[in-house]
């Protein structure tokens, strides 16, 4: 039985992954901000089958909360085997440009912050010699663009991050699976317009339910854009820097 701990629980894209492992009769400890909507969660999964839900309530952006929070998960489900980071804030690119605070708001909360929970269970798990932590991070980290770079630093620099702990982590028996989505129909895209690039959380859920269970180390999904951002990787900076993208 997989004991999960989930950070960001109540994203569209946790909630959906969250449901597949509770039809195989996981054990979770939540983490989210809104406390409504965490016990919303917490129901849910209980009717899918979950065997044992526990709930806590921390603003995860914030990285002084991040002792308490690992006390709390130690008293709870010390015996905890996977690790889901699922939270993250898009904030407007523009106002990055503009704003400094809003930069540095961004990197916190989509980086540094990630950092500082990777940091504990990396540790953790190490100690016990097996376990997966499981991150989302993005296409978008794997080339800047003017659209969205400063959301794209972030992802990138957690994208190298994990790399470093899947070497790091690897002769501990620890999986470290980099989760890169496209685009993903959630409220964090509510403003986007979509079209047929974008996917449903459920979709991403499938795909991050298997690659767990099968301790891959890095997914696209959906697949298709693993060969999308190849495509743009290979185009020359000279061309690239041209382009409106």
């Amino acid at each position: 039985m997989r004991k999960m701990v989930i950070f960001g629980a109540t994203s569209a894209i946790a909630f959906a992954t969250a449901r597949k492992f509770a039809e195989k009769n996981a054990q979770f400890f939540l983490v989210a901000r809104n406390a409504e909507k965490l016990e919303s969660v917490k129901n849910d999964l209980l009717t899918r089958g979950a065997n044992k839900v526990s709930v806590h309530v921390a603003d995860l952006g914030l990285s002084e909360n991040h002792a308490e929070l690992f006390s709390e998960l130690e008293s709870k489900m010390s015996d905890y085997d996977t690790a889901l980071i699922a939270y993250g804030s898009l904030s407007d690119q523009r106002d990055c440009e503009l704003d400094f605070e809003a930069v540095h708001k961004e990197l916190d909360v989509n980086f540094i912050s990630v950092v500082s929970i990777l940091t504990k269970l990396a540790n953790n798990l190490s100690a016990k010699k097996e376990g997966t932590i499981a991150v989302i991070s993005s296409v978008a980290g794997d080339r800047g663009r003017q659209s969205n770079y400063i959301y794209g630093a972030a992802k990138g620099a957690l994208t190298v991050l994990l790399q470093g702990l899947r070497n790091r982590l690897c002769v501990d028996g620890v999986n470290v699976l980099t989760i890169k989505p496209g685009f993903v129909d959630t409220p964090m895209t509510a403003d986007i317009d979509k079209n047929f690039l974008f996917v449903k959380p459920e979709a991403v859920a499938i795909a991050i339910s298997n690659a767990i269970d099968k301790k891959k180390d890095v997914i696209y999904v959906p697949w298709f854009w693993r060969y999308i951002m190849l495509i743009i990787k290979l185009i020359p900076e000279f061309v690239f820097k041209r382009l409106k993208l």
